[in-house]
């Protein structure tokens, strides 16, 4: 079986703030178990999670080896204040703010460093990209920084340019990388970058009441678009599901994930083969290196 290369443990696929409060006041080893137990009866036995700053991630690792599953964590994302990012981690607002947290990270054990550097789509009007990107430079230094310590880069980045930038400052993987191009693509091809794209969110989210589906159809039909593409172009990809999102089940959310890239390429015959390589690459990259 796959592993299920982004998740965040914390969340539980139902009400983001629900899943806040329940660990707020000190974490619910309970829920996280219920996860884990869910990935168990899968077959699911890598995880790799995006982080909170609730420390749920932190104790889900101490206990994760109970269930068999190899489990990797940042133990909270990187965000630059005033951005998105509060909701799965610490923020900075300069680069020696930045290079404490990294060392925050490695201090407490955490296996790689994820950074924010855009924001998500917006399922509520017309699905574009809230907010502006960081800027190419920053980006940049931040990779340098968690490199220079030791640490794979995990960068959640959506739109065109966001990514590309992010790939050439030597970001390790790219979550989600909605709206990328024809020359995005390419340059992920040419990169050791791997590719999570975790469409089953907006998949999932079509028919649900929630948003209007023409806007969740019209952003599921440019990601399919541009995953067929990157395949063609031999883009290394992963599966990951966004785990604990909205309607993304722990568990099932892989599985979802996989029905979503059988349906979009179809009849692929090195398809298993090919996420195959990509999460190896993942298994490689993101575990301690000091």
């Amino acid at each position: 079986m796959f592993g299920e290369n982004h998740a965040h443990i914390f969340m539980n696929a139902v009400n983001y703030k629900e899943a806040v409060k329940c660990h707020e006041n000190g974490v619910q080893e309970q829920v996280i178990r219920a996860h884990f137990q869910a990935y168990q009866e899968k077959g699911i036995t890598f995880v790799r999670d995006g982080g909170d700053d609730l420390h749920v991630s932190e104790r889900a690792r101490e206990i994760a080896g109970e269930y068999g599953i190899d489990y990797r964590t940042p133990l909270f994302a990187i965000h630059k204040k005033g951005h998105y990012g509060k909701i799965v981690g610490r923020g900075f607002e300069n680069m020696k703010e930045y290079a404490k947290l990294v060392r925050k990270v490695k201090d407490l054990g955490g296996d790689f460093i994820k950074i924010m550097t855009t924001g998500i789509m917006d399922f509520a009007t017309d699905g574009s990209v809230t907010e502006t990107a960081l800027e190419k430079e920053e980006v940049r230094e931040m990779v340098h920084i968690a490199h220079e310590e030791g640490l794979a880069v995990m960068s959640h980045t959506n739109g065109a340019k966001a990514v590309a930038d992010a790939v050439e400052a030597g970001a390790d993987s790219i979550e989600h990388g909605n709206y990328v191009d024809e020359d995005t693509l390419k340059l992920m091809a040419q990169s050791s970058v791997v590719w999570v794209p975790t469409i089953t969110v907006v998949k999932n989210l079509i028919g649900c009441g929630r948003f209007s589906d023409v806007v969740l159809n019209q952003i599921w039909e440019t990601g399919s678009q541009n995953i067929r593409r990157g395949y063609e172009l031999g883009v290394q990809m992963a599966l990951g599901s966004d785990a604990g999102a909205y309607l993304v089940p722990h568990g099932q959310g892989l599985l979802d994930e996989l029905a979503c890239f059988q349906e979009i390429l179809g009849e692929e015959k090195d398809l298993f083969f090919r996420l195959s390589e990509g999460e190896k690459l993942i298994r490689e990259k993101f575990k301690k290196r000091y």
